[in-house]
């Protein structure tokens, strides 16, 4: 009898023991997990080709260009997870690659295209869009261009909810859209653009917003990069040369490590405070700075009633109120966030009057949009507009 008991505990003692062995490798998997993760989404693909150049076609430069970037930082950051919408040559819908992200938590969402024109015009040079509302018509087109690919998706209008990509009224959903990750998706577009000029040589596009599908879908920063034009033989030479895309590549990858090194902290978990930029101001602080840069300047009334303006122009630099970037409106003003110029003009507690000023000035400034100040300190737009017709 006894020695049926320790043959049954041996047997027991063994189960235990394997069991260990299976569940060991999974702790330390997670001990060791990720703390970053980026999605690296390389536009078009399969059915969908993207533009079309003499030689290559863009869904296979996005893809290269995209892997490239994604080895460059699995090799050098172990801290990373990457996460690819595509790793071959298959179609995924829009409303799905953003779904990856979000499924995904990311931190970080990386859209990768190339730019092309219609025939007879020779363009070049690198851009990175960012979400927002299109400043100008060629913004708008390349809207156009890279939503239009749910067209031959199935049952789009349901799945976009009508929305369509030739359509310019379609896209004043996007002059409502008020991005609590504007800011970021801003400095990381403004990395990418210097590190292609410095580091790949490429003629520098800047840094634009428009209304892109797949942006307006993520819930963490994001970017559009479009690598250079294949509509202009040079550049397609070199957007399928080796040399273009290791340094496009690496392009990426040197502006990444920058972002990272300033936002370390993953979206949903416990922040760390960012290493403060040249110009940081306190963040109590923020709403409160409105002076310009001459003493022609408004203060924000501390009425207790909501503050109406109109942001024109976001800058990572100081800007003087009479640079021709303002087309002569006057008086300008400013408030920071996280580094960055945010640029107003007009103020008024009468939202129907900012609606109007803004209309008045829309030719000009077509990404312009309204925010809200209450008590010094920057709040949702639309509460305050909720408060506006409550009081009247």
């Amino acid at each position: 009898m006894y020695r049926i008991r320790m043959i049954i505990n041996r047997y027991y003692i063994t189960i235990l023991l394997c069991s260990l062995w299976l569940i060991i490798p999974f702790v330390t998997t997670q001990a060791e997990g990720r703390d970053f993760t980026v999605v690296i989404d390389p536009g078009h693909g399969g059915r969908d080709p993207g533009a079309i150049g003499r030689r290559g076609k863009e869904k296979n430069i996005n893809l290269n260009v995209a892997l490239k970037l994604g080895k460059l930082i699995q090799s050098n950051c172990k801290d990373v997870n990457i996460i690819y919408t595509r790793q071959n040559d298959i179609f995924v819908g829009l409303d799905k690659r953003a779904q990856i992200a979000n499924n995904a938590k990311a931190d970080l969402f990386i859209y990768i295209h190339t730019n092309s024109v219609a025939k007879g015009r020779t363009v070049r040079g690198t851009e990175t869009y960012t979400l927002g509302l299109h400043r100008t018509e060629d913004n708008l087109e390349v809207a156009k261009k890279e939503n239009a690919v749910i067209l031959i998706e199935n049952d789009y209008e349901q799945r976009y909810a009508g929305f369509n990509p030739n359509s310019s009224e379609s896209y004043i959903i996007f002059e409502f859209l008020q991005d609590k990750n504007m800011e970021k998706s801003v400095q990381l577009a403004t990395l990418i653009q210097r590190q292609f000029k410095n580091t790949a040589k490429r003629i520098d596009k800047g840094v634009h917003q428009a209304g892109f599908l797949v942006l307006r879908e993520t819930t963490m920063p994001g970017v559009l990069v479009e690598l250079g034009y294949i509509s202009t033989l040079d550049e397609e030479r070199y957007l399928l040369s080796e040399t273009g895309t290791d340094a496009l590549a690496e392009s990426i990858y040197n502006a990444f490590i920058s972002y990272k090194k300033k936002h370390d902290s993953p979206t949903g978990r416990k922040d760390v405070i960012p290493v403060r930029p040249k110009d940081h101001v306190p963040q109590k602080d923020v709403a409160k700075r409105t002076s310009a840069s001459t003493s022609k300047t408004t203060k924000t009334p501390q009425s207790g009633k909501p503050i109406f303006k109109i942001q024109i122009l976001t800058s990572d630099k100081k800007i003087s109120e009479k640079n021709k970037q303002f087309k002569g409106l006057s008086p300008i003003s400013y408030y920071q966030e996280k580094g960055l110029y945010k640029y107003t003009y007009g103020e008024s507690t009468d939202y129907n009057k900012i609606l109007r000023t803004k209309r008045q000035i829309s030719t000009q400034f077509k990404g312009a949009f309204i925010i809200a100040f209450k008590n010094g300190e920057k709040i949702d737009v639309n509460q305050a507009i909720k408060e506006f017709k409550n009081n009247r």
